[in-house]
């Protein structure tokens, strides 16, 4: 714990440096692009602050059940085309109930037949669930721990931190790869980020996204100041030499780092969330890909 404090000590450029060269040694110069299917939305039982989808807050987040086999093909096919590598369906609420995933299992099949991994996102989820998933072709499942034990009482009430380590359990055990990581911004401290790094170095998870809060009006966390954009990139730099080979992605609310990005994906990060996100929107694939080749970063094929 004291090796990880040190490192915040050092001066910014040296972190970012030491985080990008284990970036270039594991990943070469490639960036993972993946995307997200909002397929249901809204009327979530859940009570997490930040999230628009919620029954307990009024905003104006969109409502509807899991959307037809035929929408979802219709934007796989596009972001094929585009040069994502990766994609995911992703379900409000606290899980999938026998209905809806028997409704799934077709949709995840036809989307089998595509030359994009699949990965999902559907809440808590069990053993059985899991290995429903994995046999169409899901190879990982998002699940985020979201902030550190410690605080994430103060952003969620209707499950438990435990619900959701959990589910990353149930998932390894049924042979799928775990995406999971969390927001920065809820209100957290410095120590709860490197308890969350901590906690997701030792569920030894495959893929660690980073979101940034994107206040939403309605929310308890409407208006949660931001973090400071320097120690977003402290922080990332010190996730990537904790982590070492672990993917790193930035996901929602990256475009409030519009200002830096040259200098942010230089701080460990290997991956982006592409495209629009649940409920808000972030940069075109078309934009990410400009923007990353600019660079001179690579995206044409995954590792």
């Amino acid at each position: 714990m004291d090796k990880i404090h040190k490192l915040f000590e050092l001066p910014l450029e040296e972190l970012i440096d030491r985080a990008d060269a284990l970036r270039t040694k594991y990943f070469d110069n490639h960036f993972d692009l993946c995307s997200i299917n909002n397929i249901k939305s809204g009327r979530c039982t859940e009570d997490c602050t930040f999230c628009s989808q919620s029954i307990h807050f009024k905003t104006s987040s969109p409502t509807y059940d899991l959307i037809e086999d035929t929408a979802v093909m219709t934007m796989a096919k596009k972001l094929e085309k585009q040069g994502v590598h990766k994609h995911s369906l992703v379900s409000s609420g606290k899980d999938l109930d026998a209905k809806d995933l028997d409704a799934l299992i077709p949709v995840y099949q036809n989307l089998s037949k595509t030359q994009l991994d699949l990965c999902a996102s559907h809440g808590i989820l069990s053993f059985d669930q899991a290995i429903k998933l994995k046999n169409t072709g899901v190879k990982r499942y998002h699940h985020n721990l979201e902030t550190s034990r410690r605080f994430y009482k103060e952003i969620c009430s209707t499950h438990t931190y435990d619900d959701r380590i959990n589910t990353i359990k149930a998932c390894q055990d049924a042979g799928l790869e775990v995406c999971s990581g969390g927001i920065w911004g809820l209100g957290e401290s410095r120590q709860d980020r490197i308890d969350m790094l901590l906690t997701l170095k030792e569920l030894q998870v495959q893929s660690v996204p980073i979101n940034i809060l994107c206040p939403i009006d309605g929310t308890p966390l409407e208006d949660q100041p931001p973090v400071d954009p320097i120690e977003i990139m402290k922080t990332l730099a010190v996730y990537r030499i904790v982590l070492e080979d672990v993917e790193i992605r930035l996901a929602g609310g990256r475009i409030k780092l519009e200002d830096h990005l040259e200098q942010v994906y230089r701080c460990g990060v290997n991956g982006i969330l592409t495209g629009d996100y649940l409920t808000t929107t972030g940069f075109t694939v078309s934009k990410d890909l400009e923007i990353l080749h600019k660079l001179g970063y690579k995206t044409q094929a995954a590792i």
